[in-house]
């Protein structure tokens, strides 16, 4: 038995298509799964740079560009010159960002419960113990 990675692929598939699914009966138009590390990112930490961004979320600086300036037309962000250093803008997130963290927290802890649903809570923390340990 080895199809670990079909496996993870799959469930990856069916995440992000109830992602979607949510976010477009929640009316949050334009926003896509991936836009979805960013946004942890800034509600955990309320301000990162490009590099810090990328760091975190194991993704090239110019994927993470794309992605943050899409969030940005889409008015959930918003990049903010550093006062003390000016070689350093950030990325913050504007009120529109902060007003979808409740809808955010919601999907997510949703997308948890499908996810987990047929799992003990044992089994959960074992599956999460072992993916990492991967």
């Amino acid at each position: 038995m080895k199809n670990l990675l079909s496996l993870i692929s799959r469930i990856q598939e069916k995440g992000n298509r109830f992602i979607i699914e949510e976010l477009k009966i929640n009316g949050a138009k334009g926003l896509v799964p991936s836009h979805g590390d960013i946004l942890v990112c800034l509600y955990e930490q309320n301000k990162m740079t490009m590099k810090d961004i990328s760091d975190k979320i194991y993704r090239t600086k110019p994927t993470v560009t794309v992605l943050v300036d899409k969030l940005e037309k889409l008015g959930y962000v918003k990049r903010e010159a550093s006062k003390e250093d000016s070689r350093y803008t950030y990325i913050v997130l504007t009120k529109k960002g902060l007003d979808f963290k409740p809808l955010f927290e919601k999907i997510s802890n949703d997308l948890n419960d499908m996810l987990y649903k047929n799992l003990s809570g044992i089994e959960a923390d074992t599956l999460e113990k072992l993916l990492e340990k991967i």
